[in-house]
């Protein structure tokens, strides 16, 4: 059989509680799904937490009663879970002989190093961001310090480690080429994709309304993802204060976890009225969720790592407001609407006027709806996927 025929055993390495309904996981488990219909064998190995999803084959380290963590963010649990996760990933390849690793994180890279020396078979990295940057971004490390410096220098070996590197943004591989001083040749941005069939417009859910009692004289705001202060969070109930405060008349729905810390906020700001927070969605459920809205809002900071609730945004027709960074100029182009980045005033500005505008509103529904059809179909990304893997497999 023909090289570019073959069937490809694929073993991920996913060092996360997979699958807990947040956009990383969405990215392993549509990558995995579309490589699964595409012929390819995929495995996945992964924590304890999570649950299984789409029936792709997927294989936890053993049960861990006190770690218990599902959202975002770095741990020094993480130590032995990834310990774990190694022994794990091994035990299972000496059955499954993948053909190729594929590698979920820099923490995957790692373990997916010592794995590939192991059985003798490449390594792909999917990375979806900076180490450091991210372990700064979550307030774990302080940039200028000698931990940052150790974390630089770990995440430069384990880059290096990789046979070949895809990364979910421009930007991110332009980071790996101009700071980490990858070779041009190892490194393919692969950006997420969008199941458009699943994300797409429809009807606002009258009992979904009526359940979350959301008013129905007012545009509704949507966000959907993680709840921290390196997504804007923070930033964005600022700019709820401040469109309060002018006396405009709309509406958020925030949507995802862990909400407490964001719910206790903003009532101590006093804008609770103008703001429901569902707590987690599950993946399933989305689409009817984000149809509520009128509009969506990201507010996310990070200037490199992948913003992948966007795909979901314009599938369901949702224009978009959000911060003006390479990575979300990259998904929406001329179709986003962006504030001045970490701009909390221009933020509640950006919001306003849009969700004011009912012309521009259809306009740009239209348009980012036939952006997710044309661009950011799952198909083309695993079709990506695979011409990387058969050239470092030749």
């Amino acid at each position: 059989m023909a090289i570019d025929e073959k069937k490809i055993k694929i073993l991920m390495i996913a060092p996360t509680p997979y699958f807990s309904d947040r956009g990383c996981h969405v990215r392993i488990f549509e990558e995995a799904r579309a490589l699964t219909t595409r012929g390819h064998e995929v495995c996945i190995c992964t924590y304890h937490l999570g649950r299984d999803i789409g029936g792709i084959s997927t294989c936890r380290i053993q049960q861990i009663p006190w770690y218990k963590k599902r959202s975002a963010g770095p741990s020094w649990h993480k130590l032995y879970l990834d310990l774990m996760l190694f022994l794990k990933s091994r035990s299972v390849a000496k059955r499954f002989a993948p053909d190729i690793i594929h590698a979920h994180l820099h923490e995957g890279a790692f373990l997916g190093y010592f794995l590939k020396k192991y059985l003798g078979v490449p390594m792909v990295f999917d990375c979806q961001g900076s180490l450091t940057g991210e372990l700064v971004d979550h307030a774990f490390i302080r940039k200028d310090t000698w931990l940052y410096r150790l974390f630089r220098s770990v995440e430069q070996l384990i880059d290096r480690g990789a046979d070949h590197i895809v990364t979910s943004s421009t930007p991110a591989a332009d980071m790996l080429l101009a700071e980490f001083n990858m070779p041009t040749l190892r490194v393919t941005t692969v950006c997420d994709g969008v199941d458009v069939d699943a994300f797409a417009p429809a009807p606002p859910s009258v009992l979904l309304r009526q359940q979350l009692a959301l008013p129905a004289d007012v545009p509704i705001i949507v966000y959907l993802g993680a709840m921290t202060e390196y997504q804007g969070l923070d930033l964005l109930l600022e700019a709820i204060k401040i469109l309060k405060s002018q006396g405009t008349r709309l509406h958020f729905l925030l949507m995802g976890y862990p909400e407490e810390r964001y719910r206790s906020r903003a009532v101590d700001m006093g804008i609770s009225s103008m703001v429901t927070f569902t707590g987690k969605i599950e993946y399933s459920r989305a689409a009817e969720y984000l149809c509520l809205g009128t509009l969506a809002v990201s507010p996310k900071l990070s200037k490199t790592e992948a913003n992948g609730k966007l795909y979901n945004y314009i599938a369901c027709g949702l224009p978009s407001v959000v911060f003006d960074t390479p990575v979300n100029r990259e998904i929406l182009g001329g179709l986003g609407v962006y504030a001045n980045f970490g701009d909390a005033e221009d933020l509640a500005q950006k919001i306003a006027t849009l969700a004011n505008d009912k012309k521009c509103l259809a306009d740009l529904a239209n348009k980012v709806r036939q952006k997710a059809i044309c661009d950011y179909s799952w198909h083309e990304v695993s079709i990506k996927i695979e011409s990387v893997y058969r050239n470092i497999l030749q």
